[in-house]
Parts: C-alpha cells; sequence; structure tokens
C-alpha cells in the first residue's frame, strides 16, 4: 500500500501498515511529518531553554565589587611635625578601583562615626605613612588608584596604612601652602557633628576595713560607650585578616605587629582594657572557695553551668571551720583568688617539667573531664580580670602555643621523666653506628611508640631520631590538650591577643623572676596627704619617710617578709599585673591603731602613725606576717 502524492493513506486499525520509501517528487509519509514536528518543537525547546540558561548565567557573571580591608589613621601636628595619632588607626572596608577622591570621603566618614573626639572642623586630605600627600603613586605620574599602589609597595591590602591629616596642619610652616590649598584632593568635615558617646563612669562606695574587707570602686558601663571603645579596640586589638584578594598568600607579619608596639608605646595594660569592656558588671558568677583547696572550689565554679565568662567574680573565702570571712567582692578578694589559683595551676597534673619553665602535658583523667578547657579558661579570666598570669612556661612552648614557630625545639634536658631524658642522652652521644644501632634495636619498643624507629645508615641519623621523639613528646601526643588549652585561652579573646602580641604577654606567661623594687611600690603607692601646714600634714610626712625607709629594709634584710607580701597585703596580688591595677594603690594613715590595715578592694594601705621608725618597722611586720586574708588579723 503506498501513500500517492499529496494523498496520504490511512490504514485501518488493527492492519499491517508498511510504508515504503516515497519517491522523488512525492510528499512525506505520515511518520515522517510526526517525526518532522516532533523535532521542530524540540529545537523550539532548546532554543528557549538555551535564551533562559545565557539570561541566567549573564545573572551570575555579574559579579559584586571586591572589598578589601585598609587602615585609616589620623596624623596631626606635633612640636616634632606630623605624627600619627596613638590609638586612631581605624579598618576601612574599600576598593580596589578606589582613588583618593573615593577613599578620603569613605576615611572621613568612619572616623567621623566612631572617633568623633579626635575630629575637628576642617578641610582633610590623604597623606602616605611618611607625611606626603597621597597624590601619584610614589616614583610615577600615575594617579593614586589603591590597587596600583598595592602592587607597587608589594603589600597585601590589610598591611597598608594611610592617614587623614587637617589640610591647616599639612600647610603649617610649608612654602608651598598656597600649592595645596588648590590640591582637589581634600574632603570637609561638616560644621555640626553628632553628640559624643559618654565615657564609662565610676562610682566609689565606702566600706569595711580590716586588713582587706571593704567595698571598693564599682565598675558601671554606659550603655553607649560602645562607640567609644571601638576606636581603641580597632588599633589596639584588631584582628590580623589576610587578605583573601591577594593572588599572594602572605604570613602574619608579627615584626610588622612589634613594630607597632614599640612606635606606639603599646603596653599589654592597653589591650587588656580594650578586651576587659566585654565584661558584664551587671552579671556576677560565684566562686566559693577554701584556701586549702583553691584548685577544687575553682573547677566547681567554672563547670558550673551558671558560670558566665563576660560576667564578673564574686569571691567568697571561708576558714578551715567553714565559717565565711566577712568580706565583700568589689575586686579584692577576686585579686587574691586568681593569686592563689594561678599558683595552684603550676602544681598540676597539666603541666610537667622544671619550676622555671614547664610544658603542657597529657593525662587521660584531665582530658576526660575536660580540664584542659577550664584551666586555660581560668588563665584567660585571670589575665583580663587584672590577676596575674600563669609565669611557668618554657619559652619553647609559649612561642610554640602562640604560632610564632611551627615546632617546639626543646632540649633533651626539658624532658621531665628521667627514664627518657637518659635513654635520648645515650642516642645523642652514641660515637660509633654499630653503637647507635645496638640502642636502636634495645628501646625499640619506646621508639615504636612515638614512630620514631627507623633503617639507620649513618652516625648522623641519631639527631634526626631524637629531635623526632622530642616533637612526639611535646607536641603530637599533646595535640588534643593543646587544643582545649587554647579554646579555653579564647575566652574573653585573649588568645587571640596573645597571638597579635605575644611580647607583650610573653613576661606574664613565661617564667622569669620578677625583681620587685622598693621604688616600684614607691611609685606605685600615691599618698593622700592632709593640708600643708597642719599638724596633721607634718606628722604625717615623718610616717611617710618610715614607709620608704621600711621598703628597703624589707629588699635588703633577710627578714622572711618580701616586698610581694606587702603588695600581696595591701592589693591581693604578689606581682603587678599585666592589666592596669585599678583604682590606682594609695596610702592613707591612721591613729586609731598601731597595726597596718589595708582595703584591697579600694588598694588603699593605711600607715599607723607611731612617734618611732623602730615602733613602726615592728608593727608593719607584726601585722602583715598575721594577716592571712580578709578579716583575720
Amino acid at each position: 500500500m503506498w501513500a500517492e502524492c499529496g494523498v496520504p493513506y490511512t490504514a485501518p486499525i488493527n492492519s499491517i501498515h508498511l510504508v515504503k520509501p516515497h519517491r522523488e517528487g512525492c510528499g512525506p509519509t505520515v511518520n515522517e511529518t510526526r517525526k518532522e514536528g516532533r523535532a521542530a518543537q524540540f529545537l523550539r525547546f532548546r532554543e528557549v531553554k538555551e535564551a533562559e540558561r545565557r539570561t541566567s548565567f549573564s545573572k551570575l557573571k555579574k559579579k559584586q565589587a571586591i572589598t578589601v580591608k585598609i587602615s585609616i589613621g589620623i596624623m596631626s601636628r606635633t612640636k616634632n611635625g606630623l605624627k600619627p595619632q596613638r590609638g586612631k588607626t581605624m579598618p576601612l572596608n574599600v576598593e580596589p578601583q578606589w582613588s583618593t577622591t573615593q577613599i578620603l570621603p569613605a576615611a572621613l566618614k568612619k572616623h567621623q562615626d566612631f572617633n568623633q573626639n579626635a575630629m575637628v572642623d576642617g578641610e582633610y586630605v590623604l597623606l602616605y605613612p611618611d607625611g606626603s600627600q597621597v597624590e601619584n603613586i610614589p616614583g610615577t605620574d600615575r594617579p593614586f588608584v589603591l590597587e596600583h599602589y598595592k602592587e607597587a609597595i608589594g603589600k597585601s591590602y590589610q598591611r597598608i596604612t594611610l592617614y587623614i591629616c587637617l589640610l591647616q596642619d599639612l600647610s603649617y610652616g610649608d612654602d608651598s601652602s598656597s600649592e595645596s590649598d588648590d590640591c582637589e584632593a581634600f574632603g570637609r568635615l561638616p560644621m555640626k557633628m553628632s553628640p559624643k558617646q559618654s565615657l564609662p563612669t565610676t562610682s566609689r562606695a565606702s566600706g569595711g576595713q580590716a586588713n582587706g574587707a571593704g567595698a571598693g570602686p564599682k565598675k558601671t558601663t554606659s550603655p553607649n560607650t560602645s562607640c567609644e571603645f571601638y576606636n581603641t579596640y580597632t588599633n589596639v586589638y584588631a584582628p590580623v585578616v589576610i587578605d583573601s584578594s591577594s593572588s599572594d598568600v602572605e604570613e602574619v607579619d608579627y615584626s610588622q605587629v612589634e613594630d607597632r608596639e614599640q612606635v606606639f608605646g603599646l603596653t599589654a595594660a592597653d589591650v587588656l582594657s580594650n578586651l576587659s569592656e566585654a565584661i558584664d558588671t551587671s552579671n556576677c558568677s560565684r566562686f566559693n572557695i577554701n584556701r586549702a583547696n583553691v584548685w577544687d572550689g575553682a573547677l566547681r565554679g567554672f563547670k558550673r553551668s551558671s558560670f558566665d565568662p563576660t560576667g564578673s567574680l564574686l569571691v567568697k573565702f571561708t576558714d578551715d571551720i567553714g565559717q565565711t570571712e566577712d568580706a565583700i567582692d568589689t575586686g579584692g578578694p577576686t585579686r587574691e583568688f586568681l593569686t592563689l589559683l594561678m599558683d595552684a595551676i603550676k602544681n598540676r597534673r597539666f603541666f610537667e617539667g622544671r619550676e622555671d619553665g614547664k610544658y603542657l602535658s597529657f593525662d587521660s583523667k584531665a582530658a576526660d573531664g575536660d580540664e584542659y578547657f577550664h584551666v586555660g579558661r581560668m588563665v584567660a579570666m585571670s589575665i583580663v580580670h587584672g590577676g596575674p598570669g600563669p609565669r611557668c612556661f618554657s619559652e619553647n612552648f609559649y612561642h610554640y602555643l602562640v604560632g610564632k614557630v611551627k615546632t617546639i625545639e626543646a632540649p633533651i634536658a626539658d624532658v621531665p621523666d628521667p627514664d627518657l631524658r637518659n635513654v635520648l642522652l645515650e642516642i645523642k652521644n652514641a660515637t660509633t653506628l654499630e653503637e647507635l644501632l645496638e640502642l636502636n634495636d634495645k628501646h625499640a619498643s619506646m621508639l615504636q611508640t612515638a614512630g620514631c624507629y627507623r633503617c639507620l645508615r649513618t652516625l648522623e641519623d641519631k639527631e634526626q631520631v631524637v629531635n623526632d621523639y622530642i616533637q612526639w613528646y611535646f607536641t603530637y601526643r599533646n595535640h588534643v590538650s593543646f587544643q582545649r588549652f587554647k579554646d579555653g585561652l579564647a575566652t574573653l579573646n585573649l588568645f587571640n591577643a596573645l597571638e597579635q602580641h605575644p611580647s607583650l604577654f610573653q613576661p606574664y606567661m613565661v617564667y622569669s623572676v620578677e625583681d620587685l623594687k622598693a621604688e616600684t611600690l614607691e611609685a606605685l603607692f600615691r599618698p593622700q596627704m592632709s593640708p600643708t601646714g597642719s599638724s596633721n600634714r607634718q606628722e604625717e610626712e615623718r610616717v611617710l619617710g618610715y614607709w620608704l625607709d621600711y621598703l628597703i629594709a624589707v629588699k635588703e634584710e633577710a627578714s622572711g617578709l618580701s616586698l610581694q607580701d606587702v603588695l600581696m597585703f595591701a592589693t591581693g596580688l604578689k606581682e603587678i599585673p599585666a592589666a592596669k591595677l585599678t583604682p590606682q594603690p594609695q596610702l592613707t594613715f591612721q591613729k586609731h591603731s598601731r597595726f597596718p590595715e589595708a582595703n584591697v578592694c579600694s588598694n588603699t594601705l593605711k600607715l599607723p602613725i607611731l612617734p618611732s621608725y623602730e615602733m613602726f618597722e615592728e608593727a608593719m611586720s607584726y601585722g602583715i606576717r598575721n594577716s592571712p586574708g580578709f578579716g583575720l588579723f
């Protein structure tokens, strides 16, 4: 059956339909017509879908503008010329294609929002770090563009610092001031500025006194201090950001951070003053501490579900028979508690090694109880809350902890286990290859545990064996404890501060013998004197001389009393902390008692007015020796 040209044949239902290929000049068959219709539909469908994909792809191709982070500071004129203002450098998000006319307004707005106390009305210009105005790329005639400047200086974006400066400060004393006035690259700060944020207020409460009992200053922070705090935070404690837009992967340049510390005179107290702003004084966590076992009470308090690391600490000491001491914690008991706690953790199982150089150790029981995390948190809380640091770590351990080195390069003498130490010394002192091979087989079990057992081919291989074992002993076997300890140190952002400013905090973490001098305490305590010419003033001046001589006598004489004891008696601290000691310690004078009294909450030492130096020295020494705690005389 055929389909004639132009007259398609329809077969009956259920009949066999045989189709012969049509002859030239004949029309398409029924099946070919259907196939052609389906193909056309498919082609139209594909065209629609391809158009949709092209549209959506073109939308995806539109990338958002890349933003990078640079630093913007403020320069002002001093008697020595243009100098950067300390603590006024802030991060600024910009685009690599921006020029001066775009960066300058953004920098002005940033500082106007967060640094109002440093901004005055006037026209501002953008400066390089050397004080020259930003117009062209240095050494070329190319107009300034941030990405071109980055390429020319060879730094990542986050290491670039530019400055804003008043036009009148730049042109002051410059013969080319008229030319500067015609410069287009300047911005004007609006004449009317928003009101400045209020500063934190401090109230002082009076309290009892009996060798540390009493109320001291209570710090209340205004809710509007966030902007005031931010301008200092961003310069002193800005996290180091790796420039993701740069093709070159750069390591953190710690030398640059240390240079900034030297240039701006940055101290650990400056960093901690910013970290302490996170402490909420309206919230507190309570600790009930027995001096006979400080660690036990501290661990219970830190593990308590209600413990809040951002809150203040409320410490209650109890004596051996369980009676609560008569002391309200407004700072003094907390400082004594943190002092005793740092002394306690030095001898715990978390650390091992000599007293002058401890390393983190691994203890399965401590790991099961997550005590490494808690001991790290204790160190962080102590330093930020104005207490002491542990001051027991070895320098090798500290540098590894803060990331300054990738491995712990400890000497064999630092291995605390005497048996292991002797084995390593034998291997290191081997004089022949035969002796080395014999020692390698003899101590194969020990070396296999550390993954150091190998085929030794030369005598020089002994150095690699010893170094690998030391790395395993101090680093790899303690990986879990290291990580949890660092997690604890991250409380209140202290660990980030350690990474950024390792040299500032090293004296409070690494072992060192603090030689507390009489001159240090003399400068620390400010005497509160009666009006000049009064009879009380004459007696106070006489007793003040007794006090200065007493400090010298304590330092020079081996009487069993130290300047640390004197400082502990007056402030609850045995050493000057990393944080600023607040309130400022002071001396007052009293006649109602022949023994000294101290209010450690307000850091006040009351000296007795006595007729002779001998009586004064005897009374001071007796009072300090017989005052183990608050309310105990």
